[in-house]
């Protein structure tokens, strides 16, 4: 099939860039001619495969994001900030786009991340060639733009009512959805299709801490110094010893402040183990400043360091307070063969059910926090790497990324786009 990914952010970094990174590159490996449409400005460091090319329609100059953020040569703007007037010149450029390469290339199906602007830019595009259009929902529109906004439902609604398909990770995803949009025809074109994990990246024999302290090392911050490592990350993290882990955004709803309190109580029982702490965000220094002890924090990591550095693990914690459309964090972590702790909500309370005994939850208490933690701790070390194992095979079977490819086309769209 000829297919095309509509994304207008970049390729490395939040969950949806990493996102259509992979479904690009599983398309190709499945066969399929890919187009990717984003705002990448070096393609060149994504080799997604033979079959997969990506382009970088004009967009500029202001970039609708639904947190605030830094883009190499676009200025982003939260979407709720703009002016009607902006947001059709940033539909008109990126439908116009759009339609120009389907025109060029035909293609049998077009998939757009993000009820906005994604679903718009489809259905304007789409419409003169009838080209079918799929629409990928993700949390953050919908809880950091779209709620609270009765523009912005109008703007996504109408694109979801009109899409041959519509895609959430997480059943809590499309109960969100209805939440905010209300009944309408797309609930009965909406399929569950989650994200997908690296299996090959994320194993359980990937990890080496003297190659992680290379990467480290070698690291040089460009023109964003907090989405890079601290210059003595490598440094700290050899005084670590045993250690759990958690990796994320370093903001209130991420709920770190829970677990640095979990840590606080269960650190002396534990004098032989340190918590790691990776990631950037705007709540950082406050966060370290209720750090006790045995805490790291290392800065932000990327996808090659991670991949090193999450099997050396003792488990990896999820503590957000605030809902997860997936928990991907806590499914990258099983596929190395550790045993997680997530919070008992939204897609986080899904992922922990799909791994079974290899996962723990919480109910949102640092209490029943510490509780969690300290039972895997005590727990006999072969006895923890027998459940995670159990966890690993259970992500593999799920959640690959060639299996969740697949599951966009085969299976999920009505018969005649298959």
């Amino acid at each position: 099939m000829n297919l095309v990914l509509w994304h207008g952010y970049l390729l490395a970094g939040t969950g949806s860039n990493i996102y259509t990174q992979h479904v690009a590159g599983a398309w190709g490996r499945l066969g399929h001619d890919v187009r990717v449409l984003c705002q990448e400005p070096h393609p060149e460091l994504f080799p997604l495969g033979p079959r997969v090319r990506i382009i970088r329609p004009e967009a500029g100059p202001l970039l609708p994001t639904f947190v605030l953020d830094r883009y190499q040569g676009i200025e982003a703007r939260l979407v709720g900030d703009f002016s009607d007037a902006e947001l059709e010149r940033y539909l008109d450029l990126n439908a116009s786009a759009l339609a120009a390469e389907l025109e060029r290339e035909p293609a049998d199906l077009v998939l757009a991340n993000h009820a906005i602007m994604g679903g718009p830019v489809a259905q304007r595009a789409c419409a003169t060639s009838e080209t079918p259009y799929a629409v990928k929902l993700h949390g953050s529109e919908l809880e950091y733009a779209i709620r609270g906004s009765r523009r912005l439902t109008e703007l996504a609604r109408g694109p979801l009512d009109s899409a041959h398909a519509v895609f959430a990770g997480s059943q809590h995803i499309v109960d969100v959805t209805r939440e905010l949009l209300g009944d309408g025809p797309y609930l009965d074109r909406i399929a569950i299709v989650p994200p997908g994990v690296d299996v090959d990246a994320f194993r359980p024999d990937g990890g080496s801490l003297p190659v992680l302290f290379e990467l480290l090392r070698s690291d040089r911050p460009g023109a964003h110094p907090e989405r890079h490592p601290d210059a003595d990350a490598a440094d700290r993290l050899e005084q670590a010893g045993p250690f759990i882990l958690y990796f994320g955004k370093l903001l209130r709803q991420k709920g770190v402040h829970l677990l640095l309190d979990a840590w606080r109580r269960l650190s002396p029982r534990h004098p032989d183990t340190s918590l790691v702490v990776v990631g950037f965000g705007s709540d950082r220094a406050w966060l370290e400043s209720l750090a006790g002890e045995r805490v790291i924090f290392t800065g932000a990591m990327d996808h090659a360091q991670l991949q090193q550095l999450v099997p050396c693990a003792e488990l990896v914690v999820v503590p957000s307070v605030l809902p997860e459309a997936f928990g991907m964090v806590a499914a990258e972590a099983a596929s190395c063969g550790l045993m997680t702790v997530v919070s008992d909500h939204s897609g986080l309370a899904e992922v922990a059910a799909g791994l079974g005994p290899a996962s723990r939850t919480f109910d949102g208490s640092v209490d029943d926090l510490e509780r969690a933690i300290g039972e895997i701790l005590d727990m006999p070390a072969a006895d923890r790497k027998t459940i995670g194992l159990l966890g690993r095979e259970r992500v593999c079977a799920r959640w690959s990324w060639e299996r969740i490819a697949d599951s966009l086309i085969s299976g999920t769209l009505p018969t005649r786009l298959r």
